[in-house]
C-alpha cells in the first residue's frame, strides 16, 4: 500500500506591491512618536548620560505599554495582540546622536544604554520591535558589537549599487548581499550565528527575494 504523499510549502509570499485597504488602516490603532513635536513641548532632558531623544521616546513607549494594556506582569482581562515597535535610523543625527563625535562623548554610551532599558521593557511587556540603524555611518567597531550583543537577531543589507559588485557576472541576477550576522537560540544565554553565508536578494515589482 502506498503511503499519502504530503507537500510542505516552505516559506512566505508577499506582493509588495499591493497597498494596504483604507478600511484595514483605520482599523488598526497606531501611536507615532515625531521627536521635533516631542522636544518643542517640554524642556530638554538629560537623566542617567542618555541623550534627551532617547529618553523621551523611552518614556512615551513606557505609557503605551502600561496604558494600552500591554504589561506582561498584570493579568489580560481580554485577548491582546502584540505591541509592534518600529524605530529607524537608531544611532543617526535625526535622533540627536552623535556617536562619532569627539564632542559629545557621553553619546558612545547614549545608543547602548537607550538598547539595555528598552530590552527590559520588551521583556516584561507583550512587546516585539524592529530597529534599523545606519551601520556604514557608525565608524567604531566596539558600539556595533554592543548593539549587536544587545540585539536578538542582527541582519545586515549590502546593495551592490556603487560598488564592483554591480558588474561581476557573478551577482548579475542580485540587487544585494544578505548578511545575518546574529540569530536567537532558545534556553541558551548565547545568541546563534547561522551556518549560511551566501544569501542574495533581488527586488522585483511584486517581490522582494532572498535566495
Amino acid at each position: 500500500q502506498a503511503s499519502p504523499t504530503t507537500s510542505t510549502k516552505f516559506g512566505h509570499y508577499y506582493d509588495v506591491s499591493k497597498t494596504m485597504s483604507p478600511e484595514l488602516f483605520q482599523s488598526i490603532k497606531c501611536h507615532s512618536f515625531y521627536l521635533p513635536e516631542e522636544l518643542s513641548s517640554q524642556p530638554k532632558m538629560k537623566s542617567c548620560n542618555v541623550n534627551s531623544a532617547y529618553t523621551r521616546l523611552l518614556q512615551s513607549i513606557q505609557r503605551i505599554i502600561y496604558q494600552e494594556g500591554f504589561d506582561g506582569s498584570d493579568p489580560q482581562k481580554k485577548q491582546k495582540n502584540i505591541l509592534r515597535i518600529g524605530i529607524q535610523s537608531l544611532g543617526s543625527l535625526l535622533w540627536g546622536d552623535d556617536i562619532c563625535s569627539s564632542d559629545t562623548p557621553e553619546d558612545i554610551h547614549s545608543l547602548t544604554k537607550f538598547l539595555y532599558v528598552l530590552r527590559g521593557l520588551l521583556r516584561k511587556s507583550l512587546s516585539a520591535c524592529i530597529i534599523t540603524v545606519p551601520a556604514h555611518l557608525i565608524q567604531n567597531k566596539a558600539i556595533m558589537e554592543r548593539v549587536t550583543n544587545l540585539s536578538d537577531t542582527v541582519v545586515g543589507l549590502e546593495s551592490f549599487i556603487g560598488s564592483e559588485r554591480e558588474t561581476n557576472p557573478l551577482y548579475k541576477d542580485y540587487h544585494g548581499l544578505v548578511h545575518v550576522h546574529q540569530i536567537p537560540r532558545l534556553n541558551s544565554l548565547i545568541c546563534d550565528v547561522s551556518d549560511t553565508k551566501d544569501l542574495a536578494f533581488r527586488l522585483k515589482r511584486k517581490l522582494f527575494t532572498i535566495e
